[in-house]
């Protein structure tokens, strides 16, 4: 979700070990390839320099069918600060999975986060925004047409509280019109990409998710080529259980394919101060398994797939703040710091399998 950090290389012994050798916590045997147990894809995010990173290379080849760039897609990646574009590193990425039997899946075309400097200086000149925004949008979709399957078009457009949208540059200009022109643009420049909505807290927050939801159904009303719901779940391991499928249920009400695009499950965030760690991970083992079988629960061609918001636990953008400095970090994903599958890993692959 930020801006990646340079990590370290893992040495090359314990990497190769990575997809066999399990954590402490977690049963004993062989962990199989989770993709070769799923019904739907399963996804990792990814940075451009993970790529040389023979360890997290091998565990991505060996478990997952795609990757979601980190950064490299975003507004701000592509969008220099004097006008023009600069591809490289989305390129080297998309090129990287390429070669290594992966499918890209682009995020995000439009974020409320990120509004690139040019179009801060077109602020109040509709006419001219809207054509820069029209061109924005259609470069960066044509440019990957037929090297991502799919693309996050936009993200996060939903205010928490339930009372309806963000307030951003985008709609500033062009008001909620922007949402819908994101799409129609892209699907201009990409007529095969699968075109996503997506979302965060919409496990957690009812009355954001009925928002989302309602404008799912006003981009269809009005012919918007919205081809699918994406749902970060980035989510407490205290989260109480059934509001991850109860969520998943409802994004599928609208017969679009879901994504669960962004998925961590933090031990230290949310909990409260009395949960112990040991209890804390065996909900975020109740969580996955949640998950997956939230997914599974849905006719098979709304399946578009679950991805993790990172490979290793050191990979999280949870380990980039302030509070994981300590000596017992945050580890909010399906492997180790070293690529060891934990118990969580083994969680999924017992729901994969039922």
């Amino acid at each position: 979700m930020s801006l990646p950090t340079r990590r370290g290389v893992v040495a090359g012994s314990l990497a190769l070990a990575a997809c066999t050798r399990a954590s402490a916590d977690a049963p004993t045997g062989p962990l199989p390839p989770l993709k070769s147990l799923a019904s739907f894809p399963l996804g990792v995010c990814a940075t451009t320099e993970q790529f040389d990173e023979l360890g997290w290379t091998e565990l991505v080849r060996t478990h997952f069918d795609r990757v979601t760039p980190e950064w490299e897609m975003k507004a701000e990646a592509f969008a220099r600060p004097e006008g023009g574009y600069d591809f490289g590193r989305a390129d080297r990425l998309a090129d990287a999975a390429s070669t290594r039997g992966l499918k890209t899946f682009g995020h995000t075309l439009v974020w409320y986060s990120q509004v690139p400097r040019p179009f801060q200086a077109l602020d109040g000149d509709r006419r001219a925004f809207a054509a820069a925004y029209r061109a924005y949008v259609t470069t960066a979709a044509r440019r990957y047409a037929g090297r991502v399957v799919g693309w996050d078009v936009v993200n996060e457009p939903v205010m928490d509280d339930g009372q309806g949208y963000r307030d951003c540059l985008w709609r500033k200009n062009l008001g909620m019109d922007y949402v819908r022109l994101a799409f129609e643009h892209a699907r201009e420049a990409d007529p095969e990409a699968v075109l996503f909505l997506n979302d965060y807290n919409l496990e957690q927050l009812p009355k954001k998710r009925a928002d989302f939801l309602r404008l799912a159904e006003s981009l269809l009303k009005a012919g918007a080529p919205l081809g699918g719901l994406g749902t970060q779940t980035h989510i407490p391991a205290d989260l109480k259980p059934g509001r991850i499928a109860e969520a998943v249920r409802e994004l599928g009400v609208l017969g679009l394919p879901v994504h669960v695009s962004e998925l961590d499950i933090s031990l230290t965030r949310g909990p409260g101060p009395l949960a112990s760690r040991s209890s804390l991970e065996d909900g975020q083992k109740r969580l996955a398994t949640e998950v997956v079988q939230a997914i599974q629960d849905l006719p098979p061609a709304q399946r578009w797939g679950l991805t993790v918001w990172g490979a290793r636990d050191r990979d999280s953008w949870l380990r980039r703040t302030p509070e994981n400095r300590g000596p017992r970090p945050d580890a909010p994903l399906l492997f180790d710091d070293e690529g060891r599958p934990k118990g969580v890993a083994h969680a999924v692959a017992a729901a994969l399998k039922g």
